[in-house]
């Protein structure tokens, strides 16, 4: 379990996560402007009448963006509800031009409600967190503040997009239940588990650096053993797994000393300095009041039907946690399987190289952790073609790593030349591994007879070497190893060659 010691005793972490997701669509949630607010298209120039709050214009429901969020919910384990509402949520903002977010209120039920995600605990063991609910609701624009030196600018381009919000879950009345998370590492293992089940369906691209992703992270601290859930604070806004670890220690830190001096938490929504590694009030917390929800008088209550959650269910395809599972089923360690599960594009990749062949799984998985996956520029997760021909970088394929993998266990090739020959493919060499094994002179000397004269040379050449080993000096052997193997060009057996040594030496 994760503590903070503290001057007068150890202290415990209780964190919530409100993650935001973009979902992935063409079109708005309540419009039909284009979704796309990448950077490189011009400020303002995706935004429709009903997005700019003009008057008299009617938001109209994305089906698609439901869909997305059902799909998430199937995901998180969650709760379908079969009628839910929409309401406006009353705040003013610059980047707001209604004057109101458009979202689901805390009260009513949301598209999705109770669920859970499985991570692994601080313990080592798997863990279940609670979520409560996901609601649909409206993104906000943008503001640039470092286009002109007096005056900050708005781009409404991201403005009314589909946020998924996703809420862990509390379980006030059974405090004993420690379904939630209870430290930075817990909280980026729960964060990792949403961005890839995300992905795996295609809901959004949950990516944190450009903004898809984003959580608000709530955190209390409490005497270690006690059940009371006391005073959170919220820190917004947060796009990066780093500075959300970061964020809760320093945090939970503040909260500590405050306890520990007779003081009081109060309950603020914090705000994070990246280059300080701090947190400082920005405001007090607002609650579900504040914001004077009611319900949108433009959109009709949200009903979902049985039929519908079926169709989406039949297109649902493997999640993450079941993936790393099947893998762990071939023999790989749960670091492999999560390094090859971190998106949907890479575990296909392995699928196809492995191509139902479980012996393969080791190997392959190792040479893409600590090969592949170092050398992105040579490897395409989602296209893989070769483009050698066009004077690129050659793109290794599935296929061309599965061909090297059996090269190595067919004893046609050994650990050294399979290396070289997956240097020339990253260099550009053209053709697969056994053609270039073949073109380069790399094949493995597999005869008996061939290495055994290498072996009687050596050990011939070397008598001095010979009496000190059988006097038990065994490290020598990889001398009498490393001659045999200059000998033959490196293409000798290492397997058949110790094995040769030690018998003739013994």
């Amino acid at each position: 379990m994760f503590t903070i010691k503290g001057k007068t005793t150890d202290w415990e972490l209780v964190i919530g996560l409100e993650t935001h997701i973009e979902v992935l669509s063409n079109s708005k949630l309540f419009s039909g402007a284009s979704a796309n607010y990448n950077p490189t298209i011009a400020p303002n120039t995706q935004v429709s009448m009903v997005d700019a709050a003009m008057p008299g214009m009617l938001p109209v429901l994305n089906e698609f963006c439901v869909e997305q969020a059902i799909k998430m919910g199937l995901g998180l384990n969650a709760e379908i509800s079969r009628k839910s509402k929409f309401a406006r949520k009353q705040y003013f903002y610059p980047d707001l031009p209604q004057g109101y977010q458009i979202s689901q209120p805390a009260e009513e039920p949301p598209v999705v409600g109770r669920g859970w995600v499985e991570i692994m605990g601080d313990d080592g063991k798997p863990k279940k967190i609670l979520i409560e609910r996901a609601h649909l609701e409206q993104d906000a624009g943008k503001l640039k503040h470092d286009v002109h030196p007096t005056k900050s600018f708005a781009d409404y381009n991201r403005t009314g997009v589909a946020l998924l919000e996703i809420v862990t879950f509390l379980d006030t009345k059974n405090p004993e239940n420690n379904s939630y998370i209870t430290s930075p590492d817990e909280a980026e293992r729960y964060l990792r588990e949403i961005r890839e089940i995300a992905r795996a369906l295609g809901v959004s691209k949950a990516n944190m650096e450009e903004g898809s992703m984003r959580a608000d992270v709530n955190v209390s601290v409490r005497p270690v053993g006690s059940n009371e859930f006391r005073t959170r604070t919220e820190t917004k806004n947060m796009v990066s797994f780093k500075f959300i670890k970061s964020a809760i220690e320093y945090e939970a830190r503040r909260q500590i000393e405050i306890y520990e001096t007779g003081g009081t938490v109060s309950q603020d929504t914090m705000r994070y300095s990246q280059s300080e590694g701090t947190t400082s009030v920005m405001r007090s917390k607002e609650d579900a009041l504040d914001y004077r929800y009611f319900p949108d008088p433009d959109l009709l209550p949200l009903e979902i039907s049985d039929e519908m959650i079926e169709r989406i269910k039949q297109t649902m395809p493997e999640l993450p946690a079941a993936t790393r599972a099947r893998y762990i089923s071939m023999g790989l360690n749960e670091y492999d399987a999560a390094r090859l599960t971190e998106s949907t594009d890479i575990s296909k990749w392995f699928d196809t190289a492995v191509n139902g062949k479980s012996e393969r799984a080791k190997p392959i998985a190792n040479w893409m952790i600590s090969e592949l996956f170092a050398h992105p520029e040579n490897w395409d997760a989602k296209n893989a073609v070769d483009t050698s021909e066009q004077g690129e970088a050659r793109i290794i394929t599935p296929e061309n790593l599965a061909e090297l993998v059996d090269m190595i266990s067919a004893n046609e090739i050994n650990g050294k030349q399979a290396k070289e020959i997956f240097i020339k493919m990253l260099d550009g060499e053209s053709g697969t591994p056994k053609e270039i094994a073949d073109r380069f002179g790399m094949k493995q000397i597999t005869d008996t007879g061939a290495i055994e004269k290498a072996v009687d040379d050596i050990i011939a050449a070397n008598p001095a070497q010979v009496e000190q080993y059988k006097s038990g000096k065994v490290g020598l052997l990889g001398f009498f190893v490393g001659g045999v193997m200059k000998a033959t060009g490196g293409k000798a057996n290492p397997a058949v060659v110790n094995e040769l040594l030690k018998k003739k030496l013994a």
